[in-house]
């Protein structure tokens, strides 16, 4: 640990996402690749199975410091590990990388890493929405205010709150799933693209290696794969950290001592202060925020990665090395914070209610008005009445219904007293919300069952 240099090798992502991008299986990969392309070329009779069994063999013996060593000696990483496989290998290994470019291997090692790299993304995204669904049938009727520009707005339920983050997430899984049959592509066809060196043997060649490695191949390329895949991929994965920084962002303002609705249950155990002794911070929330920024700047390092000069340049290798393993770390660690976080929320409905109680009455404004407009007053004659009373209410600290029942135009136009009472009375002012909870999670449980 003492000789890490990025704080991603030992704080950040989980053990199995940091195992998928480690040198030790990238060069795994690479290696596996070489031997998809030595078994097609077996198929096509240039070589004997019996010498891709014979490389296949020594994958367990590649030496990455002997990698590193012909690396520093030659200057090419991919070349590097091919002379390696070869020494190991002795005749059998004579056909290594025969026809193929470097890129075919990268670009192809890439998209078997990302793919098992998304399965890990899908999974825990997966569990997040099942635990939100779960959420927001649970709290369906919880009222609470809700809040526009930070102001108390209208009434809502906090399964309403939940239902909205059920879709939002659905919409990045459903996202994610779609990216793949652009991004998870295999490519070989040598160099530039047109699979010269095959001598009209191409494109059965990347059929053999595509059938090989369980995963279809691009329909052309260049030299390389084309970037707008890596783009799209690391913007969705944005998207989502982007999504997870919203609810991050609303518990972490839900969690102020003065608004006290919602908050991550284990914050009372862990030391919240070096110095104040009393605090408790929302420090997985903030995680998820502040690894937004980082992920949300990865994207544009990316985009600059789709204009490559004609048939390649080199500019793209070095970022994407961070780029790619860098992003899936962070929205990895990033979603067990999430799941963290549900798996240990508190749910103060009484500060919920106490709350919804501080502006007296003001959240059903918008309910007097309307009222008061199907009742017969001119809509902006309603808006400019409610207003009124509106602010006599705050200037007086009486209630909305006090100030109501004190007014003879509301009086004459609503009628008696209980029947103001139930125009301002916030359960009463809920909207459709039960068919939009039911209609989130039907929309959930759709992309949840179509993609398995």
């Amino acid at each position: 640990m003492d000789d890490d240099i990025c704080v991603l090798e030992w704080r950040y992502g989980s053990k199995e996402m940091r195992q998928l991008f480690s040198r030790k299986n990238i060069v795994k990969t690479m290696a596996e690749v070489e031997i998809a392309l030595l078994y097609a070329l077996s198929k096509l009779g240039l070589i004997k199975e019996t010498d891709v069994k014979k490389v296949e063999d020594i994958i367990d013996k590649i030496d990455l410091n002997r990698v590193d060593e012909l690396e520093r000696k030659l200057g090419h990483d991919v070349m590097a590990l091919t002379v390696h496989m070869a020494e190991l290998s002795g005749e059998a290994g004579d056909f290594i990388h025969f026809g193929a470019t470097s890129n075919d291997i990268i670009d192809t090692t890439n998209a078997i890493i990302v793919k098992k790299a998304l399965e890990i993304v899908k999974k825990k995204l997966r569990d997040v929405i099942t635990i939100l669904i779960e959420y927001s049938r649970k709290y369906k009727d919880t009222i609470m205010v809700g809040r526009t520009h930070g102001q108390h707005a209208l009434p809502i339920t906090l399964g309403f709150k939940f239902a909205n983050y059920v879709y939002e997430y659905s919409r990045s899984l459903e996202r994610i799933y779609e990216l793949e049959k652009r991004v998870v592509r295999i490519k070989m066809a040598g160099a530039v693209g047109t699979m010269a060196a095959w001598k009209g043997h191409g494109t059965t060649i990347e059929k053999y290696v595509s059938e090989r490695l369980g995963i279809p191949s691009h329909i052309i390329t260049t030299q390389v794969t084309p970037r707008d895949g890596f783009a799209e991929l690391i913007s969705d994965l944005a998207i989502l950290g982007s999504q997870l920084d919203r609810f991050a962002l609303e518990l972490r303002e839900l969690m102020r001592p003065e608004i006290r609705e919602l908050a991550e249950g284990d914050a009372s155990k862990r030391v919240g202060s070096s110095t104040m002794p009393q605090k408790e911070n929302p420090v997985n929330a903030e995680k998820i925020s502040g690894l937004a920024k980082v992920l949300r700047g990865l994207v544009i390092s990316e985009m600059e990665n789709i204009p490559l000069w004609h048939e390649r340049d080199l500019t793209n290798s070095s970022s994407e090395r961070i780029i790619i393993s860098h992003s899936f770390l962070i929205i990895d660690e990033m979603l067990d914070s999430m799941l963290k976080i549900l798996k240990n929320l508190v749910v103060n409905q009484d500060q919920m209610q106490k709350n919804l109680s501080l502006s007296k009455g003001l959240t059903m404004a918008e309910s007097l008005m309307i009222n008061l407009t199907l009742n017969g007053m001119p809509r902006h004659k309603a808006h400019e009445l409610t207003m009124e009373l509106s602010r006599i209410a705050s200037n007086t600290g009486k209630s909305l219904l006090e100030v109501a029942k004190e007014n003879e135009t509301v009086m004459k136009i609503i009628g008696d007293e209980n029947k103001i009472k139930e125009v301002l009375n916030p359960s009463k002012y809920l909207g459709e919300y039960e068919k939009l909870i039911e209609r989130a999670i039907s929309y959930a449980e759709e992309i949840l069952n179509t993609y398995v």
